[in-house]
């Protein structure tokens, strides 16, 4: 926007000290504003003086003025006693001077001001401010005046580049007066856009308006003027368009200010729970619908903030958020939450203390020279590190010493045990107060001279429960070494099932002893196993009993019962099979459904078959599962229970009342629960019972939903107490009971009608309106209505009444001047009575007004009397509109509008012209339909000599038919519509006739006629070959006729099927035509085309 030769200078002066300054030239309209003026100081006490100097020699009236402090403040509303405001003009220098003047100067006058000067098409302003310092106010200027390039200057742009130090100089720069608004806007632009400054409406007196803009698209700003009305139309709105915006017609100014929000947010994918050990990492994570969005974390309804990022870090990905909690402690347990604009989702955390259960401990061995030594342990945690001692020192591993950790199973495995290896051996959990203990012994082997014959010896040593009982965990190698001894050397026989020496079970045979072996032991090897020695000298023999140990089958799916609002009860049955070992406890998990993520809900196992599991989310549905622990470890889970809600009843109703009592009715009514809950509400059981009875009945038939009843069929006289409940999935709520007995008896109530506040004065509709007059009244029992208009009793045919326990309603579907008078409603209850009055007015158009006559015409005047009208629509004549109408042009203007006396004088008429009158008359319904008009014109003499216009003879325009341009020969192609056109003149208008072969084409509906202009066309839809012909144009008036003709020739298209490499067809021509014709050819492969002439025709 530029404003040329509109300069602002601002001078602060001090009263006392500072001489008037002397008018200021009025600078070229290229040059820029004055610079900021000095500093000026004054005491407490003094005067200050701001002059404004505006450069006036290019401006045609003097331009308005306005002195603001702060924002908004207009201070030329506080002019007084304090503030004075001057205006002077210098004519010789075209100088205007603006003075403000502020009268014994104090502290409260400090502050910042603006000096705003405008005129219809220019506008600037100063910022200047007045500090208090000491017992000193010192005023200076804010900067220099706006100059014209700083329109397009992009404020948004340098606020987005400066520093948070230089906001308030850009806004005292550049008049920003609501810095706030902006920078809270930009920080959450992440595409930065150039702001709008909104648009200006100026209104010019021709009735145009300029619309001023500063927009980077002007394809997304639409202006309007539809009459009086200019619209202003955003397209693709953003936040970019959040600002005020101004509309200025003429010196009268509009503002409003437009509010863009943000789309809602919404949670595509919710948080999940989880449960950690102290320590550990913590990561939420959800997904919302738009990236980089901003969200809310609160933990246990409190927001968590920024200031707490030592402990909480924030994380965004694209459309994912995470919270993350890096070392987590108990203290981080709670429900975490995000919330957006559109969503909330709730995950809850469960942070327990580290604890370690072994599940296999460490065992003694005994074992021989140059054998396998294993140490094995198993714990519950697969991340648990540890190391081995040996009598009290690390081991540390070796070629022939080996640690292997693979899950939850740490092994210390010695290949070639010598005397030295026997010693304590001690495994030892990192971080836990554990110590699994374990001694390897050494067993020598010696050798004493036997004879030479020795019967058969087995030395079983066994490691089990008894001496013949060997235990195996499924699964683990099973290897006995059976130590034999004898000479000659026995042979050894196994005795139990069939097995192959190199499958699964087989036997070693050695020199001393023999290992027997099973690889994976399964529960179908356990048994009995007999091992018989023989040789010459004799036999032995021995039982081994091997039991094979394992984790417990899983439990049957758990069932829930007990599901209140955030708890529920999970029972079990124990496994069909314990594994060979006690249970020691369970396991119990539980997830959402819709998640995967399953959450230990005990660390400590539980003993007994029921658990109370709790904290959970109501209206959440959840599974359950659970797990059963012996000493081998954990069985495999459970099926998941069936899912559920947990969910609680609703509070009981509230405002639980009588509405009516009758003889065998009573009529109750109540409002809904304040706490419902995901379980929603399925209907409300209403009850009662005698006074003195414990018996509730219920009063009505199954639930209602609705929170009134009609409680029916009750003795006269019983005193009764009612009680209502709520229910939904979860069960009953409360009762709510009425404190006192109610008495099944109807109370006499004085009949009184409650006639509505617009009924009381005349009630006025127009002929054709719908009628509806709702009167309540009250009075028990029901009272007798009775309806009159004019002390005559209605006629229900013309008049609808409908009568309620609570009200009357009169209804009539079309209103008619004869339903007009006074109504009467009648309430009787035996002998008491109430009646109130109504007055209805019935109104229609008036008729038009009578004995219209032309009294007078003198000069420019015409005198016009007339009559009232017969027919004043029963309602009171308001006035008349009197209309005037040229004799030439018969076109009416109004002349006199709400015209109330019957007699007018219409001036201004112009001389020579004679003119016709019309009046309406007019009600409240509106102007009559008709209108008199005078008979006769009048006609306004012209003064001084007449004038006698010479006669003409009248030139006769009439000439015949004639085409200007003709009908041209076509050739078509069959079944595209086609057209034929020509062009004719003649006056007076002619007939049009088509014809084709001589033959009319007007009763066809093959063919279209059309005439515009003078311009004629044919048009012929889908043409065939037979309607190829002459075709002719015939035009006819009063002066004669005229035709034209030509050939038009459709050819068909030709399509040739070639099932042979040769045909022939025969094709027509006229002699002295070019013609053309297409052949279509189908072909699987490519082909070529000849044309031969037939040297004969047959």
């Amino acid at each position: 926007m530029i404003f040329s030769n509109l300069v602002l200078h601002s001078f602060p002066e001090k009263s006392e000290t500072v001489t008037p300054a002397e008018a200021v030239p009025a600078p070229a309209a290229s040059e820029l504003p004055a610079p900021p003026v000095e500093s000026s100081q004054n005491t407490e006490g003094g005067n200050i003086t701001f002059t404004a100097k505006v450069a006036g020699e290019s401006l045609l009236k003097k331009p308005s003025v306005k002195w603001f402090k702060g924002k908004w403040m207009d201070l030329g509303s506080k002019v007084g006693k304090h503030l004075q405001l001057h205006d002077t003009y210098d004519r010789n220098n075209k100088v205007y001077t603006f003075e403000m003047e502020i009268i014994e100067a104090n502290m409260t006058f400090a502050g910042g001001y603006r000096c705003e000067v405008s005129t219809k098409d220019k506008f600037d302003s100063s910022n200047f401010n007045l500090i208090w310092h000491s017992d000193t106010l010192i005023p200076f200027c804010r900067g220099e005046a706006k100059s014209e390039s700083q329109s397009d200057v992009d404020v948004w742009e340098i606020l987005r580049k400066a520093p948070p130090s230089e906001y308030e100089k850009i806004a005292f720069q550049y008049g920003i007066t609501d810095l706030r608004g902006m920078l809270k806007r930009l920080k959450r632009i992440k595409k930065e856009e150039k702001k709008s400054t909104g648009w200006r409406a100026v209104f010019i007196p021709n009735i145009c308006v300029h619309i001023l803009f500063f927009v980077n698209s002007l394809f997304r700003y639409i202006f309007e003027a539809i009459g009086n009305k200019r619209i202003l139309t955003i397209n693709h709105c953003s936040l970019a368009d959040d600002a005020a915006y101004e509309c200025v017609v003429g010196e009268e100014k509009s503002f409003t200010e437009l509010f863009v929000k943000e789309p809602p947010i919404l949670i595509t994918h919710p948080l999940e729970d989880q449960m950690v050990m102290v320590g550990e990492r913590v990561e939420f994570e959800c997904e919302v619908s738009e990236e980089g969005a901003t969200v809310k974390w609160e933990k246990d309804g409190i927001e968590l903030t920024r200031e707490e990022t030592f402990k909480y870090r924030f994380k965004k990905d694209g459309k994912k958020q995470y919270l993350i909690i890096n070392d987590s402690t108990k203290e981080d347990s709670g429900h975490y939450t995000v919330k957006t604009n559109g969503g909330v989702s709730v995950a809850e955390l469960i942070v327990q203390e580290k604890k370690l259960e072994v599940y296999q401990s460490i065992a003694d061995l005994t074992v021989k020279a140059r054998d396998q030594a294993v140490f094995k342990c198993e714990v519950s945690d697969e991340n648990v590190k540890g190391i081995w001692l040996k009598n009290g020192k690390e081991v540390v591993p070796d070629e022939r010493i080996k640690i292997s950790h693979i899950g939850r199973i740490h092994k210390l495995t010695i290949e070639d045990v010598t005397p030295g290896d026997e010693a304590d051996y001690s495994f030892i959990p990192q971080g836990f107060a554990y110590n699994l203990s374990a001694k390897l012994q050494f067993l020598e082997v010696k050798i004493d001279f036997v004879p030479r014959e020795e019967p058969p010896k087995i030395h079983l040593d066994c490691l089990g429960q008894s001496p013949d009982t060997i235990v195996v965990v499924a699964g683990n190698k099973l290897r006995l070494d059976v130590p034999i001894s004898g000479d000659p050397t026995p042979t050894v026989i196994w005795q139990k099932l069939l097995f192959e020496s190199e499958g699964r079970v087989r036997v070693e045979m050695h020199e001393d002893h023999c290992v027997f072996i099973i690889e994976g032991a399964e529960k179908e090897d356990e048994g009995v196993y007999r091992v018989i020695v023989k040789n010459p000298v004799g036999e032995d023999k021995a039982d081994i009993t091997v039991k094979v140990i394992d984790v417990p089958d899983p439990p049957e799916a758990p069932k829930i019962s007990n599901i209140g609002e955030d708890y529920c009860t999970v029972q079990w049955q124990p496994p069909k099979y314990d594994g060979g070992q006690p249970v020691l406890g369970y396991i119990l998990e539980r997830k959402k459904k819709k998640s995967y993520r399953w959450m230990r809900l005990n660390f400590d196992l539980l003993k007994e078959l029921t658990y109370e599991a709790k904290r959970m989310i109501e209206g959440v549905v959840y599974e359950m599962r659970i797990y059963a622990v012996n000493s081998i470890g954990m069985s495999r889970p459970s099926p998941a229970s069936q899912p559920f809600m947990p969910i609680a009843p609703p509070s009981e109703p509230t405002h639980f009342t009588v509405e009516d009592v009758s003889d065998s009715t009573v009529a109750l009514k109540w409002r809904p629960p304040e706490r419902i809950g995901a379980g929603g509400l399925d209907g409300y059981i209403v009850e009662y019972c005698k006074d003195g009875s414990t018996e509730w009945i219920p009063a009505l038939p199954g639930l209602t939903e609705r929170t009134s009843a009609l409680i029916k069929d009750l003795v006269t006289g019983d005193k009764l107490q009612f009680r209502i409940k709520a229910i939904n999935l979860a069960g009953e709520s409360g009762a709510a009971i009425i404190k006192e007995p109610v008495t099944v008896q109807e109370i006499l109530q004085r009949p009184k009608i409650w006639l509505p506040r617009h009924l009381r004065q005349t009630l006025v509709k127009k002929v054709g309106e719908t009628i509806n007059i709702v009167i309540p009244f009250q009075g028990k029992p029901r009272p007798k209505i009775i309806w009159m208009k004019d002390g005559q009793t209605l006629d229900s045919k013309d008049v609808g009444i409908r009568n309620s326990n609570t009200d009357t309603i009169l209804f009539i579907r079309k209103a008619e001047l004869h339903h007009s008078g006074a109504y009467e409603v009648t309430l009787q209850i035996e002998n008491m009575t109430d009646k109130v009055t109504i007055t209805m007015q019935i109104i229609d158009k008036p008729g038009p007004p009578q004995n219209i006559k032309l009294v007078d015409v003198w000069g420019f005047n015409a005198a016009l009397e007339w009559t009232p009208p017969q027919d004043d629509g029963n309602a009171q004549i308001l006035g008349y509109t009197v209309q005037k109408a040229d004799k030439k042009t018969m076109e009416w203007y109004t002349v006199f509008d709400h015209y109330r006396r019957t007699n007018c004088v219409v001036s201004d008429l112009i001389m020579g012209n004679e003119y016709f009158f019309r009046i309406f008359s007019e009600n409240l319904c509106g102007l009559s339909e008709t209108a008199a008009t005078t008979k006769n014109p009048a006609y306004i003499q012209k003064t001084g000599t007449t004038y006698k216009p010479p006669s003409y003879k009248e030139h006769d325009f009439s000439e015949p038919p004639k085409f200007t341009h003709p009908l041209v020969n076509r050739s078509v192609i069959a079944g595209y519509n086609t057209t034929l056109s020509c062009a004719v003149r003649g006056i007076p208008k002619p007939k049009i006739f088509w014809y084709k072969n001589k033959m009319d084409l007007s009763g066809d509906a093959k063919y279209r006629m059309f005439s515009k202009q003078g311009v004629l066309t044919l048009e012929i839809r889908k043409p065939t070959p037979f309607d190829g012909g002459c075709y002719t144009c015939k035009a006819v008036n009063e002066c004669g006729e005229a035709e034209i003709e030509c050939r038009l020739d459709v050819r068909a298209s030709l399509k040739v099927f070639l099932h042979s490499t040769e045909f022939s067809i025969l094709l027509s021509a006229k002699s002295g035509m070019r013609t053309h014709y297409t052949l279509q050819c189908w072909a699987l492969i490519s082909s070529s085309v000849s044309w031969q002439q037939a040297t004969q025709l047959h």
